[in-house]
């Protein structure tokens, strides 16, 4: 008999919280079960924050599972209330409708939209936005208890720094989003990270009242590093799964650069990897743990751009770094002042002429960093840069 996606997700880390455990465990080991997670459309990327999703979608989905992915078009129309500025404003269906195409461009590396079980995506929009408010007061805020509501630790946090009805109706909103979608496609699950518990929980609740049917709730433990701060952001912002926005080698290079004490937790939420062999490659805490980084760092790569590409990032890192096929190359160069001056003097561009048009046509990274502009000055005394492909020198400013 197929093993019962519980538990795999709980072997590998991911359950926080679950309630009706027994049932929906039974539940899993079955039948299909219609599922689902919700994205904001706010970028035109997903990121590192939504990559525990994906694996879990595509654990459930291998196991028979249905994955319904919720689009918050009705939400992101209202814009995000948590009190941000920078994702403040209204977007227009147009964009919403682009952003979709790119999210669902990245989820098919991890998940099937053909077959049977093939994964739908649906708009909130749809439903959240003809919505009579007198009839929805009356149809499904008479279910919620405002006590409940407020001991919710979603809630709690932010009545210290006010909290507008907008956000309050949240609670209200997810929860009619499980609704609708139980009555639409017989959905019973919805899935989430564990800052979510409230709202998926009371999504739960509102079918098993209002319809008298079984409903579950599952959250995942969010992904943080040891000392608990949220994984997925460097200097330079979040860690996209564009690699316009992040590339490829940068995405290789964040985790090849997680910390030891993370490795194992990483690989067992974020690969695919057997759990023996993450085990024997995480066995042994000290220089080892670089072969176990390598491999992490590959792996996600992998399942992110592909193979072709995740092979390329390797190798730049490796020969950037050392300790692989390809050693690097030093450079000393004396008085420069710009990557310009640099590509010059260590004989990667015959002229600043030359220099400028590699930078131009993006053929030039420092370090992680893509160079975009021809007056750029070095970063430090010492650097790697990286010219295309195959060219790679650590340079050493005297």
């Amino acid at each position: 008999m197929a093993k019962n996606v519980m538990d795999t997700l709980r072997e590998r880390g991911f359950v926080k919280q679950t309630v009706f455990e027994e049932e929906l465990y039974e539940k899993l080991g079955n039948e299909s079960v219609p599922f689902y997670i919700g994205f904001d459309p706010t970028a035109d990327s997903l990121h590192v924050g939504h990559f525990m999703q994906l694996i879990a979608m595509s654990h459930m989905q291998k196991a028979g599972h249905k994955p319904i992915i919720l689009i918050g078009g009705g939400t992101a129309m209202i814009g995000d209330p948590s009190g941000r500025t920078d994702m403040r404003s209204m977007m227009t269906k147009e964009t919403i409708r682009h952003n979709v195409e790119c999210f669902k461009k990245q989820m098919s590396r991890f998940i099937s939209f053909e077959g049977e079980n093939g994964a739908i995506v649906v708009d909130n929009g749809d439903w959240l936005l003809n919505l009579n408010y007198v009839d929805f007061l009356r149809d499904i805020g008479a279910h919620f208890s405002v006590n409940r509501m407020l001991s919710a630790e979603c809630f709690k946090q932010r009545l210290e720094r006010g909290l507008s009805f907008l956000e309050f109706n949240y609670m209200l909103m997810q929860a009619y989003d499980f609704l609708v979608l139980h009555q639409k496609y017989n959905c019973s699950l919805e899935l989430g990270g564990d800052d979510q518990w409230s709202n998926i929980l009371a999504g739960a609740n509102l079918i098993r009242v209002k319809e008298q049917k079984p409903a579950f709730a599952m959250t995942f433990t969010l992904l943080t590093t040891s000392d608990g701060k949220k994984m997925g952001k460097t200097a330079k912002g979040a860690v996209w799964l564009d690699e316009n926005k992040t590339t490829p080698y940068e995405f290789y290079q964040y985790w090849r650069n997680t910390a030891d004490e993370d490795v194992e937790k990483c690989m067992k939420l974020l690969t695919f990897l057997p759990l023996e062999e993450i085990e024997n490659l995480c066995a042994h805490k000290d220089e080892r743990m670089n072969k176990a980084k390598e491999v992490l760092a590959y792996e996600l790569t992998k399942e992110v751009h592909g193979e072709e590409k995740a092979n390329l990032a390797q190798s730049q890192a490796r020969a950037a770094f050392g300790g692989g096929d390809a050693e690097l190359l030093t450079k000393e160069v004396e008085g420069v002042a710009t990557v310009v001056d640099a590509m010059v003097a260590a004989g990667v561009a015959k002229s600043k002429g030359e220099a400028r048009r590699l930078i131009e046509q993006g053929g030039v990274s420092v370090d992680e960093t893509k160079v975009t502009d021809c007056n750029m000055t070095i970063p430090a005394k010492e650097f790697v840069l990286h010219k295309g492909k195959k060219v790679h020198l650590k340079i050493i400013v005297k």
